[in-house]
């Protein structure tokens, strides 16, 4: 359900989202843009779908464990 807010931009700003996004668009524009900072169940569901995918896991213990062995070879630097 959509929800109507009422916001104050700078006049720079307003003018350049009507150049730029469109005067139709600034609405879905700040939307998607706020809903990663705000909405956390989304991140949150991303994060469980990503670790159900089973080969997406093993493709990424294998990448992290090559580069482990990569780092442990490497000569030691002094400080």
């Amino acid at each position: 359900m959509a929800k109507k807010l009422t916001i104050t931009v700078d006049a720079d700003v307003y003018a350049g989202l009507h150049d730029v996004i469109g005067r139709r668009r600034i609405s879905r524009f700040l939307n998607d843009l706020a809903r990663p900072h705000v909405v956390r169940h989304g991140l949150e569901a991303g994060y469980a779908e990503m670790a159900a995918d089973e080969a997406r896991e093993a493709e990424a213990e294998a990448w992290s464990e090559a580069l482990l062995a990569d780092v442990a070879d490497e000569p030691k630097r002094g400080h």
